[in-house]
């Protein structure tokens, strides 16, 4: 064995993942070769280097940012894309790989570089469009206002395709929603958008089939990005209902409660995630906030929660 393929086997011998038919050989090379013996002294002392260093946990809120944005992300992906295919080979890599330091080392390197890739990729699909196919020529181009009838189920709602258009119906009626979800996508007319989300919200909170993915998306998103404060607040309030059973929900309430620039749209994240018992990170998102935030408020409210609710694990 010479030393240049010896020097390619040494890190694969220090970890034990050299096969036992090469190992032999290598060792053979080692007693004759200096210059090997000498990397193969420093391959050990790096690896006792690293196994001596404290291992360095995520905090919690990088933890749920993560999780949501990777959920969001793999939702956007076409499942029958070169992505998806290359995400389950490496699954199945990864499963094969729990004793392999070494090549589990290179496939995290991989991963990263492979994970920036497809996040760029999937930025540009977070909003993806809605394809509303209300009856009539042409595919609709805006919405122009909403308005609801008072004390009623029934909603106005103007929008154009190549003439301006009007519908009306209940907010129950698949129709109205599919209307109400481009209105939530407005970037013409904020009021269309802050009465789409209200509305919708508003919907969900009162338990009337919002049970669909797409209504959840979109609270999620406005809940993320809106800049008016009281849009974020609706969207926030019409999560109530799916926080104890909707990891993704809960995510995106415990990014609000760390990130959100309102006080009173953290506090009412603090008051939805006061049920939820079975994650982990809320406990650990509201010890960070009681130790740690800038608002004294916030604080104390985060602790007052710890107190009352000590079972949440």
């Amino acid at each position: 064995m010479d030393c240049e393929l010896a020097q390619q086997k040494i890190a694969l011998f220090a970890y034990g993942e050299l096969p036992d038919d090469q190992c032999h050989a290598l060792e053979g090379h080692l007693t004759t070769c200096k210059r090997c013996q000498e990397e193969f002294a420093a391959v050990q002392a790096l690896q006792q280097a690293m196994t001596l260093a404290p291992a360095q946990e995520p905090s919690p809120n990088m933890l749920a940012q993560a999780r949501l944005r990777l959920e969001e992300a793999l939702d956007t992906m076409p499942r029958s894309s070169w992505v998806m295919r290359i995400q389950q080979s490496m699954f199945r890599g990864v499963r094969m790989l729990g004793q392999a330091p070494v090549a589990a080392s290179a496939l995290l390197v991989l991963g990263l570089s492979g994970g920036s890739w497809a996040g760029y990729l999937a930025a540009g699909r977070i909003h993806p469009p809605v394809d509303a196919t209300i009856a009539g020529p042409g595919k609709i181009a805006n919405i122009t206002s909403i308005i609801r009838e008072p004390n009623t189920e029934n909603v106005e709602v103007n929008f154009n395709r190549t003439v301006p258009e009007t519908v009306q119906g209940s907010l129950d009626d698949p129709q109205i929603r599919e209307l109400l979800l481009v209105g939530a996508q407005s970037q013409v007319n904020p009021g269309v958008e802050q009465n789409s989300v209200i509305l919708l919200a508003d919907e969900c909170l009162a338990g009337h089939q919002c049970n669909d993915g797409p209504i959840r998306k979109a609270l999620l998103v406005a809940l993320r990005y809106d800049k008016d404060d009281g849009v974020r607040l609706s969207a926030l309030n019409g999560l109530k209902p799916y926080v104890a059973e909707d990891r993704r929900v809960r995510d995106g309430v415990l990014e609000a409660l760390m990130d959100d620039p309102d006080a009173t749209v953290r506090s009412r994240a603090i008051e939805l995630l006061q049920p939820v018992e079975a994650d982990s990170s809320v406990r650990e998102v509201l010890h960070t906030v009681a130790s740690e935030d800038d608002n004294a408020h916030i604080r104390t409210v985060s602790q007052e929660v710890l107190d009352q609710y000590p079972h949440i694990q």
